[in-house]
């Protein structure tokens, strides 16, 4: 005899409904962050990939700071790490929609929809859990980037920092659209497949790896409409304590997708689970 699992009892009901927003997000924020420590091999994972793409990119490119349009007097490793800062955190938000996805797919969500919260605030625990996994990978980045390769930019730590702030500004409004995305897919295939056509032609057509003017005719003018180049350009002139015109045009960018992917990702999150 199959037995039934009992509904909320009115008390456990009347205790989530007396929580406010930002108690149901801190609880779910918490639950998402005890998820991925639970697992040392995701946390593991999340910090080979970008190292391994340091350590290949700086030496595959590093004799392009010998060519005429490099920067004078600045390192390889040095204009390479801001692009990598922001590749990362490009990533970390794809995988937040990823998540979101995985999370509809196991029951998860179906079983959050059944306490009386509000749906916005699952989304936006999602967000920063992501946005404190994405900071633990940053800072590893600069921490080894300084100790295996001689990191060490004019800007100093103030500028690093400065830099790395941009970097999961943009992540993070980045993983709003994403998160929009495995709202509405609802297949974790597909997302991942969307997300690399999005991201590879990002990194690649843009400012991260080579000096725009190093690039090809056709591909300088696609690299300068490319939103990549101006946050890695803005990220790398902090770092390297150089006039930083693009920061403020980045972050005002930034607000406008994590608005615009809030707006969609909750009307997504609403609509009827498959059964």
């Amino acid at each position: 005899m199959t037995t039934l699992a009992a509904p909320p009892t009115a008390t456990a009901r009347s205790r989530w409904r007396g929580t406010g927003f930002g108690t149901q997000v801190l609880v779910l924020t918490q639950r998402s962050l005890r998820a991925l420590v639970s697992d040392p091999r995701m946390i593991l994972f999340s910090v080979l990939q970008p190292l391994v793409m340091l350590a290949l990119f700086s030496q595959i490119f590093s004799s392009i700071a010998q060519t005429p349009g490099f920067p004078a007097g600045v390192d390889y490793i040095d204009y390479l790490l801001p692009a990598i800062l922001v590749n990362t955190a490009m990533q970390s938000a794809l995988q937040a929609g990823v998540g979101l996805v995985s999370d509809m797919k196991n029951g998860v969500l179906a079983r959050f929809r059944s306490l009386p919260i509000r749906p916005g605030s699952v989304l936006v625990a999602r967000s920063l859990s992501d946005l404190v996994r994405t900071t633990g990978q940053l800072l590893l980045m600069v921490l080894f980037a300084a100790v295996l390769f001689g990191f060490s930019p004019s800007g100093g730590v103030v500028g690093v920092g400065a830099a790395l702030l941009l970097a999961l500004a943009v992540g993070w409004g980045l993983g709003w659209v994403f998160l929009a995305v495995g709202a509405w897919l609802r297949n974790t295939e597909l997302m991942q497949t969307v997300g690399f056509l999005a991201m590879f032609p990002l990194m690649f057509a843009s400012s991260a790896y080579v000096p725009v003017g190093n690039l090809p005719g056709w591909l300088q003018a696609v690299a300068s409409l490319n939103p990549l180049t101006h946050a890695v350009d803005a990220a790398r002139s902090l770092s390297l304590a150089q006039p930083a015109e693009g920061v403020l045009s980045a972050l005002v960018a930034t607000a406008v997708l994590a608005a615009a992917g809030w707006w969609a990702a909750e009307r997504g999150f609403k609509r009827p689970m498959a059964g």
